[in-house]
């Protein structure tokens, strides 16, 4: 399999240390002192399958695998393989994974090929492991990705000739769930909810729309809310579409004639008490009307 890799300048002696120290103490450290310079492009890899082998990562990207540093999207509960530098196990000397979770502290990954000894430090999500033992697969897999997995994983190798390494910008998505529904007289409400990122929606045919509504929640999602009326125009249909990384969606709402479907509460309140009065009138005249009736029979 070909990932992207590079040399570093800095000294393996540096890794080695820090495998050192971790191994002593036992302690929660960040590791950052084994951050590398890398490379400042980007370039956007979109995920389509599920636990992605390292054949068909090559097949399929082998363009973006030229890069250091990856920006890669991928679907909330699906699975994802990231893949280190390919080195030959006979060169090896370290492995070091290092995730940087929004919020969390540091968690690291190691295995040390002279003692084939593996270690961690402030690793707690056990939905992240080696895809299987470091001796055999030095790869990472996240079974499945959840919201709280974007962040920043890298994979650090220690060779005699230099250190390689391979970077990613993971970036979750959260599918938004779409509603569409007629809240008055020819005026229709679209809503993309809890969606990550924020969905964009547009109208067919285009009415006359109030200014699109975001609201962010805690956990990176946003509920986007569009709404337009129709009232001088003739459309008898209309469409709201949804655009987002996840896929776009379409729904269509019929609407009305224009007679009024549904209103204010205090609007429908002042009807009913109209057409109570209005009975209660006709009730009064009527029963009027029958008692002087029976006084003019009597006399």
């Amino acid at each position: 399999m070909l990932c992207p890799w590079r040399t570093a300048n800095l000294g393996l002696l540096l890794i080695l240390a820090v495998f050192l120290v971790a191994e002593a103490e036992g302690a929660a450290q960040s590791n950052n002192s084994l951050m590398l310079q890398t490379s400042k492009e980007n370039h956007t890899l979109a995920s389509n399958s599920l636990c992605m082998d390292e054949k068909q990562i090559t097949q399929n990207h082998s363009k973006v695998l030229a890069e250091v540093n990856i920006s890669w999207p991928v679907q909330m509960a699906r699975n994802a393989v990231l893949c280190c530098p390919p080195i030959e196990f006979r060169n090896l000397i370290i492995i070091v994974w290092e995730i940087i979770l929004r919020g969390q502290p540091s968690c690291t990954k190691s295995y040390r090929k002279e003692t084939n000894e593996t270690k961690e430090t402030n690793c707690t999500d056990e939905r992240i492991t080696w895809v299987s033992t470091p001796d055999q697969n030095s790869d990472l897999q996240i079974c499945p990705v959840a919201i709280t997995h974007d962040g920043y994983y890298r994979c650090i190798m220690a060779t005699p000739d230099g250190n390689f390494h391979r970077g990613y910008h993971l970036q979750v998505l959260v599918t938004p769930e779409v509603t569409l529904f007629e809240s008055r007289n020819r005026t229709a409400v679209c809503e993309a909810v809890a969606g990550k990122p924020a969905a964009q929606i547009s109208w067919i045919p285009a009415g006359d729309c109030a200014p699109t509504e975001h609201e962010y929640w805690g956990n990176g999602t946003v509920t986007v809310e569009s709404m337009c009326h129709w009232g001088d125009n003739n459309a008898s249909t209309v469409t709201c579409h949804v655009s987002h990384l996840t896929g776009n969606k379409s729904l269509y709402i019929k609407l009305n004639s224009g007679l009024r479907t549904s209103g204010s509460p205090a609007l429908d309140l002042l009807i009913i008490l109209y057409v109570k009065l209005s009975l209660f009138v006709v009730i009064l005249v009527t029963t009027g009307f029958v008692f002087f009736q029976r006084i003019n029979c009597v006399r």
